[in-house]
């Protein structure tokens, strides 16, 4: 046999098929890998993705942990300088400033709440305003006057007197009301009469319009019952912002504070001068200290709010109500506020006091014994 010996023909053919073959092949592998890194490149780019997503809610994860961290310390921090400040004042002051509480305490969900209990008979609750707290109607004398013939319970609210004010809770207007409640009732205390002053005056509609236990009827001083401007409210709101209010707090030095809160007293009771058992008995450094002027802030910042949400409630009372004011109140106008009320709640009376400021438990405790002793005799 010979060797195999293709012609020049044949080898073209062969090349040709071979060079086709070659592109077809070249082909599909090229559109293979095209297709694999595709595959590589989308399956890299959700890898990336969710590493970035991770690294970025990571991020914000440990920013929110540090800026709560920071907020805290900030707290932390202030409460010490102003806890600080009042010890300071304290030992500045002597003896003095060491006061033992007047009355006793009632515990409702771990908060020792103070109260002053006195005499015997039928209920009476004083509820004190912003700035003041229970030991106000003792000072005025209202507490022993009516304890010669009544059942007189004056309660410090939240953050005032001796009762303490913790973080956790927003102290709104009803939430006080429903402390005030809680207390009554570990009292074993029926149908009272609810005295209200200024901010204690929601407090008091609040409890009324609440409807969990049955009252005897209001009696309410120189309240402010409807949304409006109130230049000292204004001024004192950004106390009321956590962190911040306490840096402020902290920044004024305590005698400072202390002259600044005798000044607004004065302003309350204009045009009477502030009596002089007030400025004797009044406890300064507690109103003066940082919790009770948390308290004043928050209370001041809430108050529109509060009233604003009742307001809608007052002609559904169906209750005894007595509204007394001074129509030279500084704090609050008896025209916008104490006369208006009367229009709204049905069966309401109202007695406006000539001459009289904002403070009418002093200036006219008679007349306020005598409203009082009216409810009691309805019914």
């Amino acid at each position: 046999m010979f060797p195999f010996d293709p012609s020049r023909q044949s080898r073209r053919r062969a090349s040709r098929s071979l060079t086709r073959a070659t592109r077809q092949m070249t082909g599909q592998l090229t559109r293979s890998l095209e297709s694999a890194a595709k595959s590589v490149t989308k399956s890299a780019a959700k890898s990336v993705k969710k590493a970035v997503t991770r690294s970025t809610e990571q991020a914000i994860r440990e920013t929110r942990k540090t800026t709560v961290r920071s907020v805290k310390r900030t707290v932390r921090d202030t409460e010490k300088a102003v806890a600080s400040a009042v010890t300071a004042r304290g030992a500045e002051h002597g003896a003095k400033a060491v006061r033992k509480p007047p009355g006793q305490f009632v515990t409702v969900d771990g908060l020792p709440v103070h109260v002053i209990v006195r005499g015997r008979g039928r209920p009476v609750v004083l509820v004190h305003g912003n700035g003041t707290m229970a030991e106000d109607f003792a000072i005025c004398g209202l507490i022993d006057r009516l304890a010669a013939r009544y059942r007189v319970i004056a309660i410090d609210r939240p953050g005032f007197g001796y009762t303490g004010r913790p973080r956790h809770r927003i102290w709104t207007a009803q939430a006080q009301a429903v402390l005030l409640h809680r207390v009554l009732e570990q009292l074993g205390v029926e149908r009272p009469l609810i005295v209200g002053h200024s901010w204690g005056t929601i407090v008091a509609l609040a409890l009324a319009a609440d409807g969990r236990r049955p009252l005897r009827g209001l009696v309410l001083l120189s309240g402010s019952y409807f949304p409006g401007h109130r230049t000292d409210a204004a001024l004192i709101a950004p106390l009321a912002v956590p962190g911040l209010g306490d840096a402020m707090r902290a920044m004024v030095p305590a005698k400072v504070s202390a002259s600044l809160t005798g000044q607004s007293f004065r302003q309350v009771f204009w045009p009477q001068p502030v009596p002089a058992r007030f400025t004797a008995r009044f406890p300064i450094e507690i109103a003066a200290a940082a919790t009770q002027l948390r308290a004043v802030s928050e209370d001041a910042a809430s108050m529109n709010a509060a009233v604003t949400g009742l307001q809608r409630r007052y002609a559904g009372l169906t209750l005894p109500v007595s509204i007394l004011a001074g129509d030279a109140d500084a704090i609050v106008k008896a025209s916008e506020h104490s006369v208006r009320l009367h229009t709204t709640i049905p069966g309401s009376t109202l007695r406006v006091l000539p001459g009289l400021g904002h403070m009418i438990h002093y200036g006219a405790r008679l007349k306020v014994e005598r409203a009082i002793d009216g409810l009691m005799k309805l019914r």
